[in-house]
């Protein structure tokens, strides 16, 4: 089960976003959606690496989604890039919380847990991810009543992580 889009259209998107943000960060950032852009995953994980040690979600989101998690790069390795996104998707960054439950659906660098899946596609619709409707009712079909009730319940009392 796939839930998340199509790479170049996110990474489009991420790039439209970037020219937004004011951040010290978005330098290097920006930076790196333009390697990527330009399908140069070397420079793009070269200029991911410094923010991503600092715990930067985006710069997490960029490499785990883009660089380590696309079966197309050399760089591919979901051990590396799931973690990346988990921790991102732990401290709120809502672009990182469909991966996340990709993951856990497909089990790609955490053991696959449909209810885990279910609950981060929860989440990230209470916070106006961009959910396709169907998705929970997709991972729902897969999951008896009560694994349901306890993924909506993890989902609404979740608190994400400060550090």
């Amino acid at each position: 089960m796939r839930l998340h889009r199509s790479p170049r259209a996110l990474l489009a998107l991420a790039g439209v976003a970037l020219v937004a943000t004011a951040q010290p960060a978005a330098a290097g950032l920006e930076e790196a959606v333009k390697a990527m852009q330009a399908n140069d995953l070397v420079t793009a994980e070269k200029e991911l690496q410094v923010l991503v040690k600092e715990r930067d979600p985006r710069a997490q989101f960029f490499a785990g989604l883009y660089i380590y998690g696309n079966p197309e790069s050399k760089f591919y390795d979901v051990n590396k890039a799931t973690p990346m996104l988990l921790d991102a998707a732990e401290r709120g960054y809502v672009p990182a919380m469909l991966p996340v439950a990709g993951a856990y659906a497909e089990g790609k660098g955490v053991p696959k847990s449909i209810p885990e899946a279910y609950k981060w596609v929860a989440i990230a619709e209470r916070w106006h991810g961009p959910v396709s409707p169907q998705a929970l009712d997709q991972l729902a079909r897969e999951m008896k009543p009560d694994e349901i009730e306890k993924a909506k319940a993890a989902a609404t009392s979740y608190t994400f992580k400060t550090k």
